[in-house]
C-alpha cells in the first residue's frame, strides 16, 4: 500500500473528502518553495502535487507556465525537485507527494534511474500528462513495479469507448479534468462534473479527484461534494506569483481545504 492508498483509506474511514494542492517546485525559489510545501499538511492538504518545471508545458495555463519559467530561471531541475521532496520527507513521512509534469525530463534522466531516485526521495505517485495509455510500457508499468502510483487524467472528451483504456493501468486515484482546456482558464461547475464522476465511478473503484477551474473555498466544497475530493493549483500559484507571504498563502490554502473537507 502506498502513502496515497493509505491516505484515501484514512479519509474514507473518517467520511471525509480529499483536498489536493498543486505547487510548482522551486517557485519563487527553492527555500521559499520548501517552506510552503512543508506548511501544506498543517493547512489541511491531504496530498501534495509537486510540479516538475518544464520548458514546454502544453496542458498548463499562463499562471502555471509562468511559475515554471520562474522556477527554471532560478536553477530548478529534476534533481533539485527530488532534493526538495527529500528535504520535505525529513520532517513528514506520511503526506503523499505526487510528481506532476512531462515526460521529457524523466526520459532524459533515464526511466530506471529516475524511478530509483524518485522512490528514494519519497515520491509516491506520478502524473505525466503527455504519456497516453498506448505508451504504458514506457513509464507507467515500470513505475507501478517500482511501487509508485501512476495517476491518469480523464477529461470531458474521454468517452465511454476511450475510458476503459485510460483506466487500465491507473492506480492511486483518477484525476478528472473538469473543463476542456488549460489550467486556470475556466471555472468548474458541480452540475457538469457530477454526472461525469458518476460515469467514471461506474467503471473503477479508484477515488475520483477533480481539478482545473477550482479557485474558492465554495467551489472547492461544491466540487468535493460530487467527487472524492478537489485539486487546486492555479489559484494557489497566483498567490505565490503576487509575492504573498508564506503565512498568507497557507491561510488561503487552509480555506480551500476546509471547503473540501466540509463537503
Amino acid at each position: 500500500m502506498t502513502r496515497i492508498d493509505a491516505k484515501f483509506a484514512d479519509l474514507k474511514a473518517a467520511g471525509k473528502k480529499a483536498f489536493v494542492s498543486y505547487v510548482m517546485a522551486g517557485d519563487p525559489d527553492f527555500d521559499t518553495s520548501l517552506e510552503i510545501v512543508k506548511g501544506l499538511p498543517g493547512a489541511g492538504v491531504d496530498i501534495i502535487e509537486l510540479g516538475l518545471p518544464f520548458t514546454d508545458p502544453m496542458a498548463d495555463g499562463p499562471t502555471i507556465q509562468l511559475a515554471g519559467q520562474r522556477s527554471l530561471e532560478g536553477g530548478m531541475t529534476l534533481q533539485r525537485t527530488l532534493d526538495l521532496a527529500r528535504a520535505f520527507r525529513e520532517t513528514d513521512d506520511t503526506t503523499p507527494i505526487v510528481l506532476m509534469g512531462y515526460y521529457n525530463p524523466i526520459y532524459s534522466r533515464g526511466v530506471d534511474k529516475f524511478l530509483v531516485d524518485a522512490k528514494e526521495a519519497g515520491i509516491d505517485g506520478l502524473i505525466v500528462v503527455d504519456l497516453p495509455p498506448e505508451e504504458d510500457s514506457e513509464l507507467c508499468i515500470p513505475a507501478q513495479a517500482a511501487g509508485l502510483n501512476f495517476i491518469r487524467l480523464a477529461t470531458p472528451t474521454t468517452d465511454d469507448k476511450r475510458l476503459p483504456r485510460v483506466l487500465q493501468n491507473t492506480s492511486g486515484f483518477v484525476y478528472y479534468v473538469s473543463i476542456t482546456g488549460i489550467t486556470g482558464s475556466a471555472e468548474a461547475e458541480a452540475t457538469d462534473v457530477g454526472p461525469e464522476v458518476a460515469r467514471i465511478k461506474s467503471q473503477t473503484d479508484l477515488p475520483i479527484i477533480v481539478g482545473f477551474g477550482i479557485n474558492t473555498p465554495e467551489k472547492s466544497r461544491a466540487i468535493a461534494s460530487v467527487a472524492d475530493g478537489a485539486v487546486v493549483g492555479s489559484a494557489i500559484v497566483a498567490k505565490i506569483a503576487k509575492g504573498d507571504s508564506v503565512a498568507d498563502i497557507l491561510t488561503f490554502v487552509k480555506s480551500l481545504a476546509d471547503g473540501a473537507h466540509s463537503a
